[in-house]
């Protein structure tokens, strides 16, 4: 094939003249060659597949380290990096729609109800926390208010005992002891901003705990829930779960943030194989010594009278994958509580959990 100059292999291939210099300059597209005198590039016609598939992945949004990896690939494996990063795309959108649906619907009203009053609801509550049957020490810890709800699951290694003098306080404990400040009626349109910097106060604090003279590794996730009305703003990170039950179907909310979620997100493990995989626990974003930064995934819902919440640490979900039955069947969140914590002790109750139940109900009625 004939040699191209710079302006008509961009032509051919789809690409500017700029983005090929710096395709260049990151050896991702190197010309077949450049004049020594003129710096002038010319590239062969054999680049042709390679130029299109990049601008081809560019033009979906596919971060140029990425596109360098998968370049480099046989065909089969191209094809397979490919469709791993379109399901992490459809992953991240998904765990946006909720609140990009709540905004439009906030944008939609007639009076534009950013700032509008919140709608008249009452929230009941109940919640429990139980060591196991296994664990001898309890790292998992619950924060009920009257706008905030929070289960936080820590982790310590090595883990404490009752024995150890030195063991006073957890992560999970210091995370909600930060947030507590928060639970106070906020405008709706100051949801986001109230539950992202209560995260942030969660944040430090861990921190500082991490940074105490006890010496030992820890962290602890956080699920938090901030209500104003019937609106609420949800933040999370690790594996603690929130759930609303509606219609008498049950919705998972949040996303595990573990090494096994990532891979079954890539395509690489079924739903059923993580179930049981050895890694299932490991987490990959949490409040830890590791991640000073950590951001939450938020997310803004609007509920319905008789929804129905539930916040929970692993302890519950990885033994009752299906929360459906116990959440469905209590007539209030008392009796919820407590069928979710007898289902988890007849499951074996081998770690720590914690469980939170909240139900909309009308205001002035007892009982949901």
């Amino acid at each position: 094939m004939r040699p191209f100059g710079i302006g008509d292999f961009a032509a051919a291939c789809g690409l500017t003249p700029k983005a090929l210099r710096l395709y260049d300059e990151l050896g991702l597209l190197v010309p077949a060659e450049v004049d020594a005198a003129t710096g002038y590039r010319r590239y062969d016609g054999t680049q042709l597949p390679r130029a299109r598939l990049i601008a081809w992945l560019r033009g979906v949004g596919m971060p140029l380290s990425r596109i360098r990896v998968l370049c480099d690939l046989p065909p089969v494996a191209a094809a397979e990096e490919l469709g791993t990063y379109w399901r992490q795309v459809e992953a991240d959108v998904a765990a946006r729609r909720e609140t990009v649906a709540f905004l439009v619907d906030q944008l939609r009203r007639e009076d534009i109800a950013m700032t509008a009053a919140p709608s008249p609801i009452r929230l009941e509550h109940a919640c429990c926390r139980d060591t196991g049957m296994v664990r001898t020490s309890q790292q998992d810890s619950v924060f009920a208010g009257t706008a905030l709800f929070a289960v936080a699951d820590g982790f310590e290694t090595p883990e404490p005992s009752d024995s150890d003098d030195s063991y006073h306080d957890t992560a999970s404990a210091a995370a909600l002891r930060a947030i507590r400040y928060a639970d106070a009626t906020v405008p709706a349109a100051s949801l986001t901003t109230a539950v992202t910097e209560a995260f942030h106060a969660a944040r430090t604090d861990v921190s500082h705990y991490i940074r105490s003279e006890r010496g030992r590794r820890a962290g602890t996730t956080l699920t938090m829930m901030l209500w104003s009305g019937s609106d609420l703003a949800l933040a999370h990170v690790g594996d603690s779960r929130a759930y609303l039950l509606r219609d008498g179907e049950l919705h998972l909310l949040t996303q595990d943030h573990t090494y096994v979620r990532s891979l079954v997100d890539e395509g690489r493990l079924t739903p059923a194989e993580a179930a049981v995989h050895p890694e299932r626990f490991t987490l990959l974003r949490a409040l830890h010594g590791d991640a000073p930064d950590v951001e939450p995934d938020l997310h803004l819902r609007r509920a319905r009278l008789h929804d129905r919440y539930a916040l929970c640490s692993d302890g519950v979900h990885a033994v009752l994958p299906d929360l459906a039955e116990p959440l469905r069947s209590a007539a209030t969140p008392g009796e919820a509580v407590k069928s979710i914590r007898k289902a988890v002790f007849t499951a074996g109750a081998p770690d720590n959990f914690a469980c939170l139940v909240v139900d909309v109900c009308e205001p002035g009625l007892t009982g949901k």
